[in-house]
């Protein structure tokens, strides 16, 4: 989960009054449901915060008041590892400024050169992580894609055979 655990996502759920039940011998699909459920609620949460939010975890990762692991930064971009990885290689990259781009279907006119540098950052530390084999760009927009940030950001991920459909 990206993020997930230092967003608050444990927090979030608590307040929509969800938690995980807890795994059964024979129920251990429950568990996994009842923790989608989970996600699921605290994406749709964030999500009626996305416009109106003040910064988030990401811009207090821009900002330096949140440490996390830069492995690159330029003027427009930033790239960190993910604090809960899905693959061997798994990290973020981010526009420096939300400037409106709270998600992918928010993007406009205006935004094009930023959405093609934040592609270009994300091949460019790719191959600097030695994922010359190949490696998977993940961007989730909205409650159904189960954003949970609103700043847009590219997952990438690689490291090992990656399966299709992702979930």
């Amino acid at each position: 989960m990206a993020l997930r655990s230092a967003l608050g996502l444990r927090s979030a759920a608590a307040q929509l009054g969800l938690r995980s039940v807890p795994a059964r011998a024979a129920g251990v699909r429950t568990r996994v449901r009842a923790m989608a459920s989970v996600e699921e609620a605290a994406a749709k949460a964030a999500a009626h915060l996305a416009d109106t939010e003040p910064p988030t975890i990401f811009d207090k990762i821009i900002d330096k008041t949140i440490p996390a692991n830069i492995i690159y930064e330029d003027d427009e971009a930033l790239a960190f590892r993910d604090i809960g990885p899905q693959a061997p290689v798994h990290f973020l990259v981010i526009p420096k400024k939300r400037s409106g781009l709270t998600r992918l279907s928010k993007a406009t006119e205006e935004h094009k050169a930023l959405l093609g540098h934040l592609l270009y950052v994300a091949q460019l530390v790719a191959m600097k992580e030695n994922l010359g084999e190949g490696f998977r760009v993940c961007i989730n927009d909205g409650p159904n894609g189960c954003q949970s940030v609103y700043h847009l950001h590219l997952h990438v991920m690689g490291g090992r055979q990656l399966t299709w459909p992702p979930g």
